[in-house]
């Protein structure tokens, strides 16, 4: 009975420590004029914050592609620059701030070519 307890404790843990680290990430990008990536409008150009999960580079039709995953805390959206092998500065971690027009694209929420701004 003291291992299930002690599991439940650490479990209980994990998961108010994910809570704690979403509304940590929910209060360093909220400022005025930026959208939650949940709350994001599709076709309307928006600006978002959030953190960079993963880069990768992913060719599409013979063309390179940089894809990233941004997350803030209330969902995520690809990031897609056309034509790119890589960009300074971006990387899995980095914060920043992006401005374009979300779409959708296999049930993906996506952003192509967006303007950035590293954090």
């Amino acid at each position: 009975m003291g291992t299930k307890s002690r599991l439940r404790r650490t479990i209980s843990r994990w998961a108010s420590s994910d809570e704690a680290d979403v509304r940590e990430l929910r209060k360093e990008f909220t400022i005025e004029g930026v959208v939650s990536i949940a709350d994001a409008p599709e076709r309307t150009p928006v600006r978002l914050r959030g953190t960079l999960r993963t880069v990768t580079l992913r060719p599409r039709g013979g063309v390179p592609a940089l894809e990233a995953e941004l997350y803030d805390g209330t969902g995520t959206v690809t990031v897609i620059w056309l034509g790119r092998r890589r960009i300074a500065g971006i990387g899995p971690g980095r914060a920043i701030e992006v401005r374009g027009r979300v779409g959708t694209q296999d049930a993906v929420r996506v952003l192509y070519n967006p303007r950035y701004e590293l954090l």
